[in-house]
């Protein structure tokens, strides 16, 4: 009705045209009079505003792919109070949103004679530490010049990125990269780490099995060949199209994507909020597992 108002006042004036709507005159003038002196707002209003503006920096600064339960857990961490229906209300308002997955696009394309490793996970993505568990896959993506790959290995115990790699080929060479990465990064010979991915020819090429037998990680290839037995790496790769493809896309060109995949990374291992995990990043995750790990050591 203020709207109303506002768009009709020249041509029929305030007085008649609130005799016709259900408002009174004065309450019109009371809310022109508070935007033109932003200090005369009530104090919800005022409070709003503030909420409104930090809202806005917590969903630009990830992405803008937090939906209103992540933007409401990020402005608890940074010791902002707020309600969850509040956060709700106000982002409506701002029309801001959280991204929504679509459907997954079968990208595993098995050997059939191949030798597979055996299933050692049996759809079971739990490890107690760093370092006993990840899971492998990749995807593609849409180019204006043609198909890119991305492969992803991630540590299962805070779902945290380990290696990755972006190429113009689908060759077991490009998911052997991202696994030399995270044998770069984690180091981890000698601790009993198991790498389950699915039954893609990649995996299961000899390249790849050997470098894993040379690293001391015992390879684990799901056993029946479907998403489920790859969940956890589908998921993750289902936030990355979610996050990153399917929303600043098309992509031009093979560079594009790979430096937004490596931004991407950086700030899911960093930053993004996992329920998982505690709604905590994948790296604060791993430094609390260590941190408690040296009390208890101490302790002993």
């Amino acid at each position: 009705m203020i709207a109303f108002i506002d768009d009709h006042r020249a041509l029929y004036g305030v007085e008649p045209i609130c005799r016709v709507l259900p408002i009174a005159p004065s309450t019109y003038r009371a809310h022109a009079a508070r935007r033109a002196d932003p200090g005369r707002l009530p104090p919800r209003a005022k409070r709003d505003a503030v909420l409104m503006a930090e809202i806005r920096r917590v969903h630009a600064a990830n992405f803008g792919v937090y939906g209103v339960r992540k933007v409401w857990r990020q402005l608890a961490r940074e010791g902002i109070a707020v309600a969850r229906c509040t956060v709700a209300r106000l982002m409506r308002a701002m029309g801001l949103a959280g991204v929504v997955r679509g459907r997954r696009v079968r990208t595993t394309v098995p050997d059939p004679a191949a030798v597979c490793p055996l299933d050692r996970v049996n759809r079971q993505f739990k490890a107690e530490c760093p370092n006993r568990l990840w899971v492998a896959d990749f995807t593609y993506v849409a180019t204006w010049v043609g198909f890119v790959y991305a492969a992803f290995v991630i540590d299962v115990f805070a779902r945290r990125i380990v290696g990755w790699r972006v190429s113009r080929s689908a060759r077991a060479d490009f998911v052997l990269d991202a696994l030399e990465q995270a044998l770069h990064e984690r180091r981890p010979f000698g601790h009993g780490l198991v790498c389950h991915s699915d039954r893609g020819s990649q995996y299961v090429s000899v390249r790849y099995t050997e470098r894993l037998a040379e690293a001391g990680i015992e390879p684990s290839v799901g056993s029946v060949g479907d998403s489920y037995d790859n969940a956890l790496a589908e998921t993750i790769i289902g936030l990355f199209k979610t996050e990153v493809i399917h929303r600043r896309g098309p992509w031009r060109s093979f560079e594009a994507v790979e430096y937004a995949t490596l931004e991407w990374v950086d700030w899911f291992n960093h930053r993004r909020l996992l329920e998982p995990t505690g709604n905590i990043p994948p790296a604060e995750a791993e430094a609390r597992y260590y941190a408690q790990a040296e009390v208890q050591a101490l302790a002993a």
